[in-house]
């Protein structure tokens, strides 16, 4: 079934049937790269809180090398009152080219396309930062995965997706949230091993972290979103997101993905030990 076939209702509730194994990416509000956020729990998908915070439409472009599917994509976004189509492409090239003529607010790309798409995200990234790209492919490979996000992508979806999702996933990222399909970040979750140098380097910068920002860690890995933080810790959002931003510089880290698995990692080393 095509995405066009499949009802894109903003009322429609996409998180029925999650466990607090999904997890969701959400970005902060300066600009820095994803961050892990929001377990079993989907951006609001009313319309208040669709569009960009001015109100206008939020413009989407499409690149996929399968014109069907591209087109199925395309019916399923335009038919949204706040979304609008500005371009499409079907190779790595186009998206480049498309990212930097029509600044679009998300860029949706297929990382099969022609001249790779992993190559696309880093140059989307660096040469028109204010561009979101969200992955819409077939590949669940773990290291597609997080190179993708590693290299700039703000959102991971699978082709499988439903219509619903992937209107919601474009709403949010326009906001400067980002996301992970559920079972994709699970999967993330439960990496046998990310041990390396550079990783039992950052795990010991767990130490320079205040009482106040392992606590909105240790919460933050079980999956709650920013808002469940700031009403656990009796904080505003704006409060948390301070922590956060503060939590992944002193990890050096790029992601709230990443400073997830480094506090899974230490809390599993220390049971094991």
């Amino acid at each position: 079934m095509s995405l066009s076939a499949i009802p894109a209702d903003a009322s429609t509730s996409p998180h029925a049937g999650l466990t607090n194994q999904t997890f969701e990416i959400v970005n902060n509000s300066l600009e820095m790269p994803p961050r892990l956020t929001g377990v079993g729990k989907w951006p609001e998908t009313s319309s208040s809180s669709s569009g960009n915070l001015m109100g206008n439409k939020i413009r989407v472009a499409i690149i996929d090398p399968h014109p069907i599917f591209r087109d199925g994509v395309v019916c399923t976004l335009a038919g949204q009152a706040d979304i609008e189509i500005v371009d499409q492409g079907a190779s790595a090239d186009d998206a480049i080219r498309i990212a930097a003529d029509s600044k679009p607010d998300v860029l949706v790309l297929d990382t099969s396309v022609r001249g790779g798409g992993m190559n696309a995200i880093e140059t989307i990234a660096r040469e028109c930062p204010t561009v979101k790209t969200l992955i819409l492919t077939m590949s669940a490979d773990q290291e597609n995965v997080c190179n993708a996000l590693k290299w700039g992508a703000r959102g991971y979806l699978l082709k499988g997706t439903s219509g619903s999702e992937l209107v919601t996933t474009v709403r949010s990222l326009s906001q400067g949230e980002c996301y992970v399909s559920p079972n994709l970040a699970a999967s993330l979750l439960m990496r046998p091993s990310i041990a390396s140098v550079e990783t039992e380097k950052r795990v010991d910068r767990l130490s320079d972290l205040t009482p106040r920002e392992e606590q909105v860690l240790s919460i933050l890995k079980e999956g709650h979103s920013n808002k469940e933080i700031g009403k656990k810790l009796d904080l505003s959002e704006k409060t948390i997101k301070h922590h956060l931003t503060r939590i992944l510089q002193k990890l050096q880290v790029r992601n709230r993905v990443e400073a997830a698995l480094l506090a899974s990692d230490r809390a599993s080393s220390i049971v094991s030990s």
